[in-house]
């Protein structure tokens, strides 16, 4: 297998065109430029290039400026596979989910414990209204989590964000699943 490098836009609207949760970049890849037919399990060597229709790829709708996607669009099983511990699960999530509602992603600072603060947009701020937080930024944000809760409450802090954010609350425990 080999890896390559692409832009960010590319990459959103590669991750736009999945049909199933788990479908890896190289089907969705292989579906859109080589046809329906061939699947996961057909090798570049079973393809002939001359026979195959290519047909132009879309212009990219980049996330940012849309909030039309939903976080079930740029989830891959195998990025959460790649990630061995709960927490870079976790991270891994609310990043995704901040990335699709990047405008109001704010809304996670409104979520908060009986005595403590889960979001921030600084570490001293969960450090100060709390002991032994351990925070962590969200990846690619300016927000804060904190991630010395148990498995429980961070499926419940993940359900309340896909609340929040608009998710109907099945949608929300498919999000808190993924965890």
């Amino acid at each position: 297998m080999k890896t390559i490098e692409i832009e960010d836009d590319l990459y959103h609207y590669i991750a736009t065109q999945t049909r199933q949760i788990g479908e890896s970049a190289s089907d969705i890849l292989r579906r859109l430029l080589l046809g329906e037919q061939v699947t996961s399990q057909t090798s570049a060597a079973d393809v002939k290039p001359e026979t195959v229709d290519v047909e132009p790829v879309k212009p990219a709708v980049t996330l940012e400026t849309s909030n039309t996607g939903t976080v079930f669009d740029l989830v891959s099983r195998q990025d959460l596979q790649a990630e061995s511990s709960v927490v870079g699960r976790f991270l891994y999530l609310l990043s995704v989910l901040a990335r699709v509602h990047k405008k109001q992603f704010s809304k996670v600072l409104e979520i908060k414990g009986r005595n403590r603060l889960y979001f921030a947009t600084t570490a001293e701020a969960l450090s100060e209204a709390g002991s032994s937080t351990n925070p962590k930024q969200i990846p690619n944000t300016s927000f804060w989590v904190i991630t010395n809760s148990n498995t429980t409450r961070k499926k419940m802090m993940l359900t309340e964000t896909a609340v929040k954010l608009g998710y109907s609350e099945n949608d929300a425990e498919r999000i808190r699943d993924l965890l």
